[in-house]
């Protein structure tokens, strides 16, 4: 079943703020968004990247097939640049599409000088992208994972043959059936595929001519049919959107429920208006979170993404907006999100890795040594609740009554698991030794940021008290995710958002074929592999349901990764920004919103 929550916390406008942001917007005479990332961005190519940041980006600048309402919930796909819905056949295993005509690609040169129109090639194209081994894609495996016909074999031509992947050669299960119109076949049913089609941040149109006139530099030059395009980018400091002139005629037409007020009001207020409602989008990288909070109350920003949660105190005591910024008509929101953070174990590794009894102890045993409430106490600030499972709120197989031992905090139990498992201080230095009598230690991968930084004071505390010594490996955010990938790291904790309203995804992290890609800890377990397999070809339903009571057991039992908790997320925002709602698990929402130029907006 599917279970979706938001809580949204606030108190009404008062007089409105003037914020030196929003002055400069109406000098310019522009309506201007202006935020931060906490997080570098790593590039604009779809093919090329998987973090969130760059993600968000790319889903405004490029467009899918089908989007999400912006604010129905439960959420609800429609089409974006699809005529109609798919025509389905062969127990799903053949899908077709149609793009609707008169959608053009925004101005570049690639184009010399001519309006370049959307077909259903540039679909093909782009997914085709993601099997060429000079892309390099981290998200080959999950196309991999779609099972069409043709493909995985021409890619493998291509590296056998060490020739340049051929974009013309056919491929049975990835077929253009005239300029608008492409079909996809698959080996087994994929009742759910819809749901890959609506993700713009990875599976937009792309324009092949683009591609061709700047090769490596292709991730530096995004051009899609999307609201905005780049205008400016200073990498790992400055990223700024604009309008696309190029854009078609496209109406804010959202569908709230009848009972959702805040939502009707939404809809009362930008309903019939041409999207995009921003001229500009800013976005700077501020990875410190009191710089970041002080930016949004200093005016530089119009609204603050998740709130650093040593702030909330401050800001929202006790879930509502602190009166100093309600009299400035500050609003803010917090709302549970479909997201998980988690520590993972590099299962090849030697130390840490592994199916044996002994490993999976060690996991289990550094499992039950972390205090989660704790983590959710101090660091979080409440704004968290424990993760039982790998399956996040809001999505299909979500249960909020499932308890496991994911949460339980036990270093009495954790210290007998390793001391029965061969785990012993040998020398009488204060710190456990490995069965063969190696020294245990254990090596993880962390950021520079001051969350990071509070996080590993907790989890040296924990660790210290069961005996396990631990040292920190410090780097960049896309370097340590650089790293993970390619298996260099030991441990590493992280987060993971859904991209769609199905729970599998995460269910995914523990499939053996997508050691390095999705599942960055490298499990493999031939009974979780069945699972997955099966669960992807069955409708939705109890028999699927119950798979995944079996998947979280397993993910439990053997513990490739340790999950923390599900975050409860808020976010602030000045007067003026209208038509605001934090996605479940989609990224693009900047073209719905609007900014006042000037104070005095509601």
């Amino acid at each position: 079943m599917r279970r979706r929550q938001a809580l949204a916390l606030g108190a009404g406008l008062a007089a409105p703020l003037a914020l030196p942001g929003a002055a400069r917007a109406a000098a310019g005479g522009q309506r201007v968004l202006r935020y931060a990332f906490p997080v570098a961005e790593s590039g604009f190519d779809p093919a090329q990247i998987s973090d969130t940041y760059s993600r968000t980006v790319t889903a405004h600048i490029f467009e899918a097939l089908y989007g999400y309402d912006h604010l129905a919930r439960p959420p609800k796909v429609v089409p974006l640049t699809a005529d109609g819905l798919p025509e389905v056949s062969d127990d799903f295993r053949r899908w077709t599409f149609k793009v609707r005509p008169g959608i053009f690609f925004a101005d570049d040169p690639a184009f010399k000088g001519q309006p370049r129109e959307l077909t259903a090639a540039d679909f093909v194209f782009a997914i085709k992208r993601y099997a060429d081994p000079a892309v390099k894609s981290p998200l080959w495996a999950s196309v991999e994972d779609w099972r069409m016909p043709g493909l995985a074999a021409l890619r493998r031509h291509s590296l056998d043959r060490k020739t340049p992947f051929d974009y013309d050669a056919p491929v049975e299960g990835l077929r253009v059936l005239d300029r608008y119109r492409f079909e996809l076949r698959f080996e087994l049913p994929r009742p759910r595929f819809i749901d890959s089609m609506a993700v713009s941040d990875l599976f937009g149109g792309v324009a092949r001519e683009v591609v061709l006139a700047y090769g490596d530099k292709i991730a530096e030059h995004p051009v899609g049919t999307g609201p905005f395009r780049l205008a400016q980018w200073r990498r790992s400091s400055l990223i700024v959107l604009e309008r696309n002139p190029a854009y078609r005629e496209r109406s804010w037409d959202c569908s709230p429920t009848a009972d959702d007020a805040e939502g009707q009001a939404m809809a009362a207020k930008l309903r019939g208006r041409r999207l995009p409602l921003l001229d500009r989008v800013e976005i700077s990288i501020i990875e410190e979170a009191q710089p970041r909070w002080l930016s949004f109350l200093n005016g530089q920003h119009d609204y603050i993404d998740r709130l650093p949660p040593e702030f909330i105190e401050v800001a929202m005591p006790g879930g509502r907006v602190a009166p100093h910024l309600a009299k400035q008509g500050v609003r803010g929101v917090v709302t549970l999100v479909s997201d998980v953070t988690f520590t993972y174990f590099n299962m090849d590794d030697p130390v840490v890795g592994g199916l044996a009894p002994r490993q999976v102890a060690l996991r289990r045993a550094i499992s039950l040594a972390t205090d989660v409430q704790r983590e959710i106490r101090l660091v979080r600030r409440g704004m968290a609740i424990p993760a039982q499972s790998p399956v996040m709120p809001h999505l299909t197989g979500y249960d909020p009554a499932f308890k496991s031992e994911m949460s339980e905090y036990n270093p009495a139990r954790a210290k007998a698991l390793l001391e029965l498992h061969g785990y012993v201080d040998r020398d009488g230095d204060g710190w456990r030794e490995r069965p063969d009598g190696q020294p245990l230690l254990l090596q993880i991968a962390t950021q520079p940021d001051q969350q990071s930084r509070q996080l590993n004071e907790l989890r040296k505390k924990d660790l210290d008290a069961v005996g396990i010594r631990v040292e920190f490996k410090t780097a960049k955010w896309p370097e340590n995710l650089k790293a993970g990938r390619s298996g260099k790291l030991q441990i590493w904790a992280l987060a993971s958002g859904a991209s769609g309203g199905d729970g599998q995804g995460m269910i995914t992290r523990y499939f053996g074929p997508q050691a390095g890609n999705q599942n960055i800890a490298r499990f493999r377990l031939p009974a979780l592999d069945a699972i997955h397999e099966r669960m992807t070809v069955l409708p939705d339903g109890r028999e699927r349901l119950q798979l995944f009571e079996q998947a979280k057991k397993i993910a439990v039992a053997y513990m490739p990764y340790k999950l923390h908790t599900h975050r409860l997320v808020a976010d602030m925002m000045k007067p003026g920004l209208a038509g605001w709602r934090r996605p479940l698990f989609w990224n693009e929402w900047w073209h719905f919103v609007d900014a006042e130029p000037g104070p005095g907006a509601a």
